[in-house]
């Protein structure tokens, strides 16, 4: 995989190649820090769920203890507390169980190029360890990819109001509620690659993905 950042508004993928998607079991994950800013930021919780022909078959969360203090703002919207990482698991550790959960699964994420990727790849080499070599899709490229026409930046709001899914029953801006939200978005994704008689996510010749806007929040936090 090779994502190459061409703006601030825009990253260009390539070098994807994942065959029978509609059989696959995936490791769907999601991650919540301390902001949205990769640089400066910390992963403070994992959420995973096992997910294959339109069922969640099993479930991973984990608290992580981060070396930076959760701004108010961001307490209040994830309901993760600078209190409840006290007694936390080091990445290190949450990580290592992260990976025995997946397994051998194709990862999925929404926006998961931009954030969650470069999140895991700061924290791996802070902590000295590798980063899992299993295959990554991104709702995002998925969308685009069979959506040229739209120009569009593919949000999980965009996405849920495209497909008309029921968010009602999810815990938003919870890891583990985010995962179980990207399954709905992901099943009516891969149902229109079905209808399309398209059985693999084939990205070799690059498209043009528009980045998620970061919020204002994030922006005025120090």
């Amino acid at each position: 995989m090779n994502i190459h950042y061409v703006s601030e508004t825009e990253y260009l993928v390539k070098d994807v190649y994942v065959d029978q998607i509609h059989e696959r079991p995936y490791c769907i994950f999601d991650l919540e820090g301390t902001g949205i800013l990769v640089e400066k930021e910390y992963i403070t919780q994992f959420g995973a769920i096992i997910y294959q022909n339109g069922k969640v078959l099993r479930k991973f969360s984990s608290l992580v203890k981060s070396p930076k203090l959760i701004p108010e703002s961001v307490e209040q919207l994830t309901g993760i507390s600078n209190e409840r990482l006290t007694n936390a698991p080091a990445f290190a550790d949450a990580y290592r169980k992260f990976l025995d959960f997946c397994g051998t699964a194709v990862l999925a994420t929404q926006a998961g190029y931009e954030y969650d990727l470069p999140m895991l790849q700061k924290h791996c080499q802070w902590s000295n360890l590798s980063l899992f070599e299993n295959p990554v899709i991104d709702t995002k490229a998925l969308f685009a990819q069979i959506h040229p026409e739209l120009n569009d930046v593919f949000s999980t709001d965009y996405l849920v109001k495209h497909y008309q899914i029921e968010t009602n029953d999810i815990k938003r801006h919870d890891a583990l509620g985010d995962c179980v939200l990207i399954s709905r978005i992901l099943d009516r994704i891969l149902k229109e690659y079905k209808q399309r008689n398209i059985p693999d996510f084939n990205i070799k010749e690059g498209i043009t993905v528009k980045r998620f806007v970061i919020p204002a929040m994030y922006l005025k936090e120090e």
